[in-house]
């Protein structure tokens, strides 16, 4: 069966070696199963003819049938246009053409009943129908009342007559042969508790649907099934993972104790205590930790990761944390040093600038035991970097990793896996976190510490400068600093500092009486330091950026973030910057500043963004805009392996099929039962190929 499967294209009846090349090329479709698998995006309805009388410019694409009545050319030269009126019994309608003419007109004839198919438009009180799709009307055609899919191709294959219409007919002849082949791979059970088609009716009705009721039972069938298998091998990688590793156990909590008695700066959050609770629990329970803390921005994961540093620390293990940015562990290190200090505790921090004679004295005391955290950049992966026992690696904002420096780190400590805490301050949807990280356990802090006042967002355009200038002015007298920052594009450097220096100078004419700091990315990390530590100490007012200071500068003083420019940034971006003021119990402010024109998604952003200040909902926004893949990144965008399954728009779907694989789990972790084995054959079939473990193998 599988053979048949992965028959190579060109065998296929009405496709050939030269046609079978393009498909590769093109589309990726080398087998049988790529064809079958290569799903409509969209259904065209066939199943009516409209009456003209009854159209309108708000229906979908439409099918209706008449005769011409008149054509002619109209306009000259480039603008010239052939117009074809089309009429029934019930009224008439325009149809146009403006390219193609030459080709079109000879075959449209008076007297003949043809078949259009085309979107409704509205000029002034005349409707028309652009560019339709034309046919002869034939027996067949009027009784074969379909819907007809529509799939992706290029204008490559176009050229060589494989549109839609001829990948639907290749579909249409593989059907015939493999319907009979297409192997079950759910349980009867399951199909039964969600009234799911077999598999092979499935991908038959997604092809050829013989009606609209058919196609959804389909395309749900197969969403299911996607997201089923994805949420198994997640399912399974846990599995494997909590019984194959066994963690250090510690279960000690003096240090933890001694810390909330003295020294603790602040009352934690609820949300805080609970994530500790949770935490302390895998720490104690033998097995490896491997967990998500999520939290939005200053919701306080830096206090919950020292206190997981210190039960580690009590038990005579080390801690490891790992932030993307020089600047960013930068930040980790001066805001730890604070609390281990106060504890004796030492630490370090290694990153690209660090000296070499200090980095030999932190080998030296990592492989001795006497350093306790060391905080770095993608520094500490590399091989010189030796732990006497490393217990617990924290890795900050770890999409931006890559899953192999992940392992390098982990493999860190000879004798066992470390615990593992990956932080993120990108709250990730629901969805997209169940499919990324769904072999990790997940942690949510979703409350912010008492005391922190809403940000206030304004969208202001460009031409209210004099306005947006007197309000600054207003909140420097009181006391406050502002942060002005300019977009940074990387491909365009050059252009993104002439914008950065002339808002500089800009604001160095309007605000002539206040000192101004300034960063961007093309300075040394010392001159960046100094001009940041100078803004800290309150030398400076306003600091003016590129987006280096996204994430790594606290000021509980700076109250004003200006975002110049600000439809050129992304939505977590937007959110992030906004996070580095209201650190303090002041009143803080975020100006977005636009011109006028705002593309369709610009100002959706921006909307969001004066909506709402949680940062879930901004990012299931994100989600909607962006897609998935692009949240993620390149390193884990290809995780989301889904052919028609969309985790923007599926959600129900997803939890449905992940509490379906949770207890299959659960009762059969090994898959041995005789009720699952479909599931197992299909997990073995696609263990191999490392992709969606639903495809036909």
């Amino acid at each position: 069966m599988a053979s048949f499967f992965s028959t190579s294209i060109e065998f296929l009846k009405g496709v050939g070696p030269q046609k079978a090349d393009l498909l590769k090329k093109e589309l990726n479709i080398h087998t049988y199963a790529d064809l079958l698998q290569h799903y409509p995006f969209r259904h065209e309805d066939r199943t009516k003819f409209y009456p003209i009388r009854s159209l309108n410019e708000h229906l979908p694409n439409v099918q209706i049938k008449g005769q011409i009545r008149s054509k002619q050319l109209a306009g000259a030269g480039r603008k010239q246009r052939l117009v074809v009126q089309l009429y029934d019994d019930t009224g008439s309608i325009e149809l146009v053409w403006f390219a193609g003419i030459k080709w079109v007109e000879p075959k449209l004839k008076p007297g003949i009943t043809y078949v259009a198919y085309g979107q409704v438009n509205r000029f002034g009180s005349k409707l028309s129908m652009a560019h339709p799709e034309m046919n002869v009307l034939t027996p067949a055609l009027e009784n074969n009342k379909f819907l007809q899919p529509v799939y992706s191709t290029t204008e490559t294959l176009r050229k060589k007559y494989l549109d839609s219409k001829a990948i639907f007919k290749l579909q249409k002849t593989l059907l015939q042969e493999a319907y009979g082949r297409i192997p079950e791979t759910l349980p009867e059970d399951i199909r039964r508790e969600y009234a799911l088609f077999e598999k092979k009716d499935a991908i038959a009705q997604i092809h050829v649907p013989n009606s609209a009721q058919h196609l959804q039972k389909a395309k749900f069938r197969l969403k299911f099934e996607e997201f089923f298998f994805m949420q198994l091998r997640l399912l399974m990688q846990k599995q494997i993972r909590l019984e194959k590793f066994k963690g250090q156990l510690f279960n000690k909590t003096d240090l933890l104790t001694r810390f909330y008695q003295e020294h603790l700066p602040f009352d934690l959050t609820n949300a805080q205590k609970k994530v500790i609770k949770e935490i302390f629990a895998d720490l104690k329970s033998g097995k490896q930790m491997s967990r998500l803390l999520q939290g939005d921005v200053g919701s306080g994961k830096t206090i919950v990761a020292f206190l997981t540093a210190l039960v580690a620390i009590d038990s005579g293990a080390q801690v490891a944390l790992m932030a993307p940015t020089q600047i960013l562990a930068n930040q980790h290190y001066e805001g730890l040093k604070e609390f281990a200090d106060l504890m004796d505790i030492r630490i370090e921090l290694l990153t690209g600038s660090t000296k070499t004679k200090q980095r030999r004295v932190i080998h030296e005391d990592l492989k001795n035991g006497s350093l306790n955290i060391l905080v770095g950049t993608h520094a500490l992966l590399e091989d010189v970097v030796e732990f006497q026992n490393l217990g617990l690696a924290i890795v900050d904002e770890q999409h931006r990793y890559g899953v192999a420096q992940r392992a390098k780190l982990w493999k860190k400590n000879k004798n066992t896996i470390p615990h593992v805490l990956i932080m993120t301050a990108t709250p990730i949807p629901r969805t997209l976190s169940m499919s990324v990280y769904g072999d990790l356990d997940i942690s949510v802090i979703d409350e912010l510490p008492k005391g922190r006042k809403p940000i206030k967002t304004i969208h202001q355009y460009d031409a209210n400068r004099l306005k947006l200038n007197g309000f600054l002015k207003k909140e420097i007298e009181k006391g406050r600093q502002v942060y002005v920052v300019y977009p940074l594009i990387e491909e365009s450097a050059k252009l993104d500092l002439k914008d950065l220096m002339d808002g500089y100078e800009s604001i160095a004419r309007a605000f002539p009486e206040y000192p101004i700091s300034i960063v961007h990315g093309q300075m040394k990390a010392d001159d960046k330091d100094w001009e940041m530590a100078r803004f800290v100490k309150g030398e400076t007012k306003i600091m003016v950026a590129t987006t280096v200071i996204e994430v790594g500068v606290n000021v509980p003083n700076a109250s004003v973030m200006v975002i110049e420019n600000a439809e050129r940034f992304g939505l977590a971006q937007l959110h992030q910057l906004r996070g580095r003021v209201g650190r303090g119990a002041e009143q803080s402010y975020c100006i977005l500043v636009t011109n006028y024109k705002l593309s369709k998604d610009a100002k959706t952003r921006v909307q969001t963004m004066t909506r709402t200040t949680d940062g879930f909902e901004i990012a299931q926004v994100d989600m909607q805009l962006r897609g998935p893949g692009d949240m993620m990144g390149t390193q884990q965008s290809g995780q989301v392996d889904l052919l028609l399954g969309d985790l923007r728009e599926d959600e129900p779907i997803l939890s449905a099929a992940r509490q379906s694989a949770q207890a299959i789990i659960k009762e059969d972790p090994d898959l041995q039962l005789e009720q699952n084995r479909l599931i197992k054959i299909q997990v073995e079939a696609q263990k191999k190929n490392k992709i969606n473990w639903s495809r036909i193998s």
